[in-house]
């Protein structure tokens, strides 16, 4: 009992390690993923987007690329949230997740001007005291420091910006002067320029410089002494000081709200991009669907060409080509060394070719489709040397993620077929062997016992008799002959090996050759057949539709008296040959009439001859007309008998005299 809860409890743990570009981040996550082996619980990968990254050299984001693809590969899910406060977002996501231990990664205390800043580990804590949280030592943790990009690229169109509206909240100050406004208003109109400088301009160092100019340009023009850095009154240094502080905090706040804006606009597009996968998934009922569906749904996210290998016996099938570009061929992106990275990416379920160290000579990034430890097939997406980055990387993984389910649910469902078409196919066997054994009992015993008469006593039966008997073998090897012809068609239908035999026939000559194949005592009824005025021709497997005329006249002459009318007719309508096939016998009553089509069932009417029907007949002649694109039903014939029609397709020739 203790060992079940003891598993219980570890397969509820879930494992959450921290992204970062920090060089010892990669000893983080294989210690986390070693963690979340030996728990054997869940493992999830965060990275905290915080607006730094925009400005992270080139070298620490490849190092985060790097780090991310190797959780990947250790078997976790990488995650990307946005915010600030790094602290306050792992806490949040474990705390949504249901995440159990945090693994970290040593993090030094920073002093600020007057105090000493707490610690990721300790606001961590702070905010999440039930969580486990696991330090993992590193003397070189405090010889890294994140750098910005050295790079910084001047944008001259936020230049001219700014100085438009620093040069049109001067003339404000300048009107409000004019009408006498007092100096805290021209102070807001400054302090609204460098909010909207925050709002207009891309680069935050633009709306930072213009809090500085805008207190210049107040001391210099609207404080005595007029167009000079010096003021009389003392209590104007603590205006400018408020003045700097209000001006940097509005336009810090703009920026925030701004990178906010951009990172919700993201996650609205991220949430889009999944939505629509989902419902576009869920619509697809069939492999070749599914792909086509993830493969476009990548293609128009990242613009890039697209390939897709499916699975087969464990090897790679032909790619399927999304091309971004109509100018790109396959044949450069189907290579042997293409073909290579992705069978190593099938077999080992890692990621690999461009932009990693695996086959990172390969112009093609190579993921997996999977679902746990189940591989449906390798997606090549062209990076072409253009790395993705965390937040495509993160939908990328998102979209093929729903691509596997939906592989998998399609594979479960078509194994479920499969299972249910097996289960028809021995409930089928059971009962044709059920039926056969007791119902080919009887004509066997009268053909055997006839025949042992006429051996043993032939020279002492009369001529009458004998005949008799050869007449009873006759009909019984007739009616086995039929029902073994029925059996063959039953079960060539029901497991899909029947192929239809198409040919041009007339269909008069069709009904007059089945009618010799009938039942011999035809001769005790009176068959009549009415054609049509003008011969209808049909493209139908004609040794198919024979039997579909034997069987139902077959059961009009079993189941009438003798001397009652069995009549044929033919006739066509809108390019469909319709046969009526009719009789005046005690008709089929409406119970029956619902079940009369279905296999093995047999009607309570009682018949002359001792032999039971196994009820395939007309089960077969629906399968044949179906087969066929044509409908079967019976109804009643006035005054009294059954009627069935049944249709066929018409085909036309063309005579050229």
């Amino acid at each position: 009992m203790e060992t079940d809860k003891m598993e219980h409890s570890a397969a509820e743990d879930h494992v959450l390690v921290c992204l970062s570009a920090s060089p010892t981040n990669a000893k983080i996550i294989r210690t986390a993923a070693r963690m979340a082996d030996a728990f054997k619980g869940a493992f999830t990968a965060l990275f905290v987007e915080t607006p730094d990254y925009a400005m992270m050299q080139e070298e620490d984001k490849e190092r985060l690329h790097k780090n991310i693809r190797l959780a990947q590969q250790l078997g976790a899910t990488v995650e990307t949230v946005q915010g600030e406060d790094i602290a306050f977002q792992i806490s949040e996501f474990a705390r949504l997740f249901g995440v159990s231990k945090i693994v970290l990664g040593r993090s030094s205390t920073r002093r600020s001007f007057l105090f000493v800043r707490p610690s990721l580990t300790e606001r961590i804590t702070q905010l999440s005291p039930n969580l486990d949280i696991y330090i993992i030592p590193d003397q070189s943790v405090h010889s890294y420091k994140l750098q910005r990009r050295e790079s910084y690229k001047f944008n001259r169109m936020d230049l001219w910006k700014s100085i438009a509206a620093l040069i049109i909240s001067t003339a404000i100050g300048f009107l409000f002067c004019i009408l006498g406004f007092s100096e805290a208003n021209i102070i807001t109109v400054y302090i609204l320029g460098v909010l909207i400088i925050a709002i207009i301009t891309t680069q935050r160092i633009f709306s930072l410089v213009s809090s500085v100019i805008s207190v210049l340009l107040f001391n210099f023009l609207f404080t005595e002494p007029l167009f000079s850095f010096n003021a009389y009154d003392t209590g104007y240094p603590a205006t400018f000081l408020i003045m700097f502080i209000a001006a940097f905090l509005t336009s810090s706040l703009a920026a925030q709200i701004k990178w906010q804006a951009r990172q919700s606009a993201k996650t609205t597009y991220r949430t889009k991009i999944l939505f629509d996968t989902n419902r576009l998934l869920g619509n697809e009922k069939d492999f070749d669907g599914i792909i086509s569906v993830t493969c476009n749904q990548l293609m128009k996210l990242l613009s890039k060409t697209i390939l897709f290998y499916g699975t087969k016996n464990g090897v790679l099938t032909e790619p399927l080509w999304f091309p971004a570009d109509s100018e790109q061929t396959i044949l450069q992106y189907t290579t042997k060394k293409e073909r290579t990275a992705a069978a190593w990416v099938l077999h080992n379920n890692k990621h690999a070719g461009a932009t990693t160290n695996t086959f990172s000579d390969a112009r093609c990034l190579y993921l997996s489709v999977r679902s746990g430890h189940d591989v449906y097939g390798v997606v090549g997406i062209a990076v072409d040397g253009d790395p993705l980055d965390a937040f495509e990387d993160s939908i990328v993984l998102s979209i093929l993620g729903e691509c596997a389910l939906a592989l998998k649910n399609e594979m479960i469902s078509r194994e479920r077929e499969e299972a249910a078409v097996l289960a028809k196919n021995e409930k089928l066997r059971a009962n044709l062997l059920r039926s056969i054994s007791h119902d080919l009992r009887t004509p066997l015993t009268s053909i055997s016992g006839n025949a042992g008469i006429l051996l043993s006593s032939e020279e002492n039966i009369g001529k009458e008799k004998r005949r008799q008997l050869y007449e009873n073998i006759y009909d019984d090897s007739l009616w086995l002959i039929n029902l073994v012809e029925n059996l063959l068609y039953v079960t060539r239908i029901e497991d899909g090996t029947m192929k239809l035999r198409l040919t041009t026939e007339l269909l008069d000559e069709v009904i007059e050759e089945a009618l010799q194949h009938t039942d011999r005592r035809r001769v005790e009824h009176d068959i009549i057949v009415k054609p049509a005025e003008k011969f209808i021709l049909v493209k139908i497997d004609a040794r198919l539709i024979m039997q579909v005329i034997i069987n139902i006249v077959d059961n009009a002459i079993k189941y009438t008296p003798k001397g009652s009318t069995i009549i044929i007719e033919t006739a066509q309508k809108d390019g469909t040959a319709i046969v009526t096939i009719s009789d005046n016998g005690a008709g089929v009553t409406d119970e029956e009439k619902t079940h009369i089509f279905d296999m093995f069932y047999v009607g309570g009417t009682k018949v002359a001859d001792s032999r039971r029907s196994l009820g395939l007949g007309l089960a077969l002649c629906k399968s044949i007309v179906t087969a066929h694109g044509g409908t079967i039903q019976v109804t009643d014939c006035k005054p009294h008998g059954a009627m069935f029609v049944f249709t066929l397709l018409t085909e036309e020739v063309t005579v050229y005299e």
